[in-house]
């Protein structure tokens, strides 16, 4: 005879699973805050987009196209795509997890690394599966170390590229190297957040390997160098198969009316995002150099952000500087769930905050100004 629970009990696994925590906002008693804790860009979403935000609330009654067909097309358009192929969500992390309860199940392993983003282990533990972590290499993804773990049980493989908190990135070339070693039912879900902000002649966000490949899935987000992270839209380019099957499982209206409309006005006006992307590349370049000639170590950045290596010295570590910084409104990310338990990660950020981040941490480590 089974016995009666006194109250609801999730199935196992769920309660395993680590909480994600965003970057901190707040700084008490501080009377200007930066935040430069979540990757944000400072010069905010194209006026264009705005102004397609606020004339869809005039239509708030209705429900919004379940297919969001503006918003595939404009994207379809800018990146030269077939529209059938692309799948919009709530943000990319909704993508993620729709892509885990489609191809994963009890049993199932999902290979992620070790400095990988945070929500890939949280949605493969939500499947039921179990996230398998492999080794990076230089704080960068490692090809080898990966194949390395693939097993029967591996259904799909999870990478940031470029990563984060690191900012480091992966040739295409071994991206395709990545893609020939996998079984072929295995899932390559290429994560490129980060895609627009990187100028390296051997990268390529991943619509080169998916249009040529039947196990490949591409992500995408207009939370960082768009500027519309309040409005949580993200997109995928995926064969038709992938779209279809988790389209299935996709809620009818999972995309909102104001974020179609400012999500398509937003990736048309290409000019504006060109602005916030060599604004980000002068700043990390400027941060970088500033920061190692005062004895940090930054890890070299293609994306809109930089993690900064502090000295195992007392009163001088992480920790520290991040008491120190928050004192004075400026907020960065400590990074100790990924790993890193002696860094802390700096979104690019406003001129001023950029500056009086320099400013600051030159004056904690004994350099005069």
């Amino acid at each position: 005879m089974s016995v009666e629970m006194s109250k609801p009990v999730p199935r196992p696994g769920i309660l395993d699973i680590a909480s994600y925590v965003p970057g901190k906002e707040h700084a008490p008693g501080v009377a200007r805050v930066y935040k430069l804790s979540s990757n944000e860009t400072p010069l905010g979403a194209s006026p264009k987009a705005i102004e397609a935000c606020k004339a869809a609330a005039d239509h708030l009654g209705r429900y919004p196209d379940g297919q969001a067909v503006e918003l595939r097309e404009a994207i379809a358009a800018v990146h030269g795509l077939n529209p059938a192929n692309i799948l919009c969500g709530n943000g990319s992390d909704e993508l993620l997890g729709l892509l885990c309860h489609v191809y994963l199940g009890a049993g199932d392993e999902g290979i992620i690394t070790e400095h990988g983003f945070l929500v890939y282990k949280i949605q493969i533990q939500g499947a039921g599966a179990t996230p398998v972590v492999v080794r990076e290499k230089d704080h960068t993804v490692d090809v080898d170390a990966i194949l390395a773990a693939v097993t029967e049980k591996t259904k799909i493989v999870f990478i940031a590229n470029p990563g984060n908190p690191t900012g480091t990135y992966v040739p295409v070339s071994e991206i395709r190297r990545l893609q020939a070693g996998l079984p072929k039912h295995v899932v390559l879900v290429l994560d490129a957040a980060y895609a627009e902000y990187v100028r390296r002649n051997d990268y390529e966000a991943g619509i080169e390997v998916v249009s040529s490949n039947a196990n490949v899935v591409m992500t995408r987000t207009f939370s960082k160098a768009y500027g519309l992270a309040a409005l949580r839209v993200g997109w995928m380019y995926a064969p038709a198969e992938i779209v279809d099957a988790v389209n299935r499982v996709r809620g009818p209206f999972n995309l909102n009316a104001p974020a179609i409309a400012a999500g398509a006005a937003a990736i048309r006006d290409q000019a504006f995002v060109q602005q916030a992307v060599s604004f980000n590349q002068t700043w990390v370049e400027t941060l970088t150099q500033a920061l190692e000639a005062i004895g940090l170590k930054v890890t070299p950045s293609v994306a809109n952000f930089v993690l900064i290596h502090f000295p195992e010295i007392d009163g001088k570590r992480a920790a520290d500087a991040d008491d120190l910084l928050t004192s004075r409104g400026y907020i960065l990310r400590a990074v100790r769930s990924y790993g890193f338990s002696n860094a802390l990660r700096m979104s690019i950020g406003p001129e001023e905050a950029n500056r009086g981040v320099i400013a600051a941490l030159t004056e904690f480590m004994g350099h005069k100004a």
